[in-house]
């Protein structure tokens, strides 16, 4: 009997720790579980054509939208508080520079929700989709001849960086690819103890 009293001790004991811990250490939410409130707006016009913050060709007949700091390439669900519509928008561009609106839509999204007449519209948006963040790459110099680019790479190797040749037809690029943003700074600066000044940042496809 005894010996069941403080086995139940135990197992209490051991909740009460697990309990404490999930307190203590907090498992963080998921990263595209981004949830926010706010107003929708729309715009078109003048802008047809015209290119977006991402670099493509805005075109107000796609499901697209403008949001301040979500990264370009993110799906959203787009919510209608009030008729319950939904729609799904792939974020290209920057924006609404609006007290309280939290996301500006195509027209063609707009149309979806039915708030074009209306202008505004109060709006929950869901995180659907997060792009992996973009990689980079660094392009330190280019030469006619693979002697020169063979030798250029081998010397950045030889101080622990990761060169590549990178080879078209006509020229061979010295590259170090494949760097995270916060990679980047870090690797100029080496460059630059190196005399390498004139470096060019590419965005890898």
């Amino acid at each position: 009997m005894r010996g069941r009293s403080l086995r139940r001790l135990s197992e209490l004991l051991l909740t009460v720790v697990c309990l404490a811990a999930a307190i203590a250490w907090p498992v963080a939410a998921p990263a595209n579980d981004h949830q926010l409130n706010g107003y929708a707006s729309w715009y078109a016009g003048k802008f047809q054509g015209r290119m977006t913050a991402s670099g493509e060709v805005f075109d107000t007949n796609e499901m697209t939208a403008a949001h301040r700091s979500l990264p370009f390439g993110t799906v959203v669900e787009v919510t209608h508080l009030d008729s319950s519509r939904t729609v799904e928008v792939r974020i290209n561009d920057r924006g609404p520079f609006v007290e309280g609106r939290v996301i500006d839509l195509s027209r063609a999204a707009a149309d979806e929700l039915g708030m074009t007449g209306e202008g505004i519209a109060r709006v929950r948006l869901r995180v659907l989709f997060l792009p992996d963040p973009p990689t980079h790459r660094i392009q330190v110099a280019s030469f006619a001849s693979s002697v020169s680019a063979r030798r250029l790479r081998d010397r950045l190797r030889s101080h622990k960086l990761a060169a590549e040749i990178e080879q078209t037809a006509t020229v061979y690029r010295v590259v170090i690819p494949g760097l995270a943003e916060d990679e980047i700074e870090p690797v100029i600066r080496k460059l630059r103890d190196l005399g390498h000044r004139d470096v060019l940042v590419r965005v890898e496809s």
